[in-house]
């Protein structure tokens, strides 16, 4: 049984970005729902809940009792996790039917969102790792979340707003793209992976402001829906290109051992199969169920990897902190 003490020490040392593993098992529990695998879903949508909580606590008390520690924190694009992984279990609780909750939970992101974008781009600099897609991903996980609510829901003007937000996520990706050091791509620990991650979630996005459209809503028209289509589609294809890119990079340049970043990378494995098989839904294109699934497994495959490397890496961490 680890030290009490010892224990407080080792989640004091955490990183902001520690929100990647709560958004990392989130979007798996999407993806497991999309593909009818209900008890593993509800399984890591638990574990999520776990996470989420856990680190909310931590975030308040920061910002309450450790005031400079948290202004730091919040200039880091790690400290976006926060908006994103609450809009990722919101959009699943949604799927549960949970529609009172999620809606709670994306006023929480949204009022989460502003000031701490305008923190993290207030000190972007040249030459940033793939963190600097969270500005991205954060709005764009709104977005899912709004547009999610707005089809369960039939509220057009929540429509209207993630379609606002879905097009100033693809704004913000460009900038973020100005920023990246594509040195990552060889040399990053994991969250270079946000590079595709980040398009993966805009993919999802899209297909979500397809499917909220309805009879009862008439969201958008023939030429809307085009463009709504086409872009999808094209982000999608951008995000299976990154994926691609820095599979072969992973291969010629091996990456080995845990590193807290790599919730970084499971985060975008799962979000790109979550994207496959929703733009596959939505704009009723069944070939990408199989490239969906597969992408799934591999996601999964990944989480469990990266989440034995935690463990390892928090029982040590506990043991080195613990009194002499």
């Amino acid at each position: 049984m680890p030290d009490p003490t010892s224990l407080r020490a080792w989640w004091a040392q955490r990183s902001p970005a520690a929100g990647a593993a709560v958004m990392a098992t989130g979007i798996v529990s999407v993806g497991l729902h999309l593909t009818g695998y209900e008890v593993l879903s509800k399984v890591a949508l638990v574990l999520t809940c776990v996470a989420w909580v856990a680190l909310a606590a931590e975030f308040g008390v920061r910002l309450v009792w450790e005031r400079e520690r948290w202004r730091a924190e919040a200039g880091t694009p790690g400290a976006l996790t926060a908006v994103a992984a609450t809009a990722v279990l919101g959009t699943r609780f949604s799927a549960l039917g949970r529609q009172t909750l999620a809606e709670a939970l994306l006023a929480l992101a949204a009022v989460l969102w502003p000031g701490l974008l305008v923190e993290v781009v207030r000190h972007w600099r040249r030459r940033m790792p793939g963190s600097v897609f969270l500005c991205c991903v954060a709005t764009q996980g709104l977005a899912v979340l709004g547009a999610t609510l707005a089809g369960a829901e039939a509220v057009a003007w929540l429509a209207h707003a993630a379609l606002v937000l879905f097009w100033l996520g693809l704004v913000l990706y460009g900038f973020a793209l100005a920023r990246f050091d594509l040195r990552q791509v060889t040399e990053g620990h994991g969250d270079h992976w946000v590079a595709g991650g980040a398009l993966a979630i805009s993919a999802l996005a899209g297909s979500k402001l397809v499917a909220a459209d309805s009879a009862r809503l008439y969201l958008w028209n023939d030429d809307d829906r085009g463009v709504l289509r086409a872009v999808t589609v094209a982000l999608l294809v951008l995000d299976l290109a990154w994926y691609a890119v820095l599979l072969v990079a992973e291969a010629v340049r091996p990456r080995l051992g845990y590193d807290a970043r790599r919730w970084a990378t499971v985060f975008p494995l799962g979000m790109t199969a979550a994207a496959a098989l929703s733009v596959a839904a939505a704009l009723d294109v069944p070939s990408l169920e199989g490239p969906g699934q597969v992408l799934l497994w591999i996601a999964v495959a990944a989480w469990v990897a990266v989440a034995a490397g935690a463990v390892a890496a928090g029982r040590a961490g506990i043991r080195s902190t613990a009194p002499r």
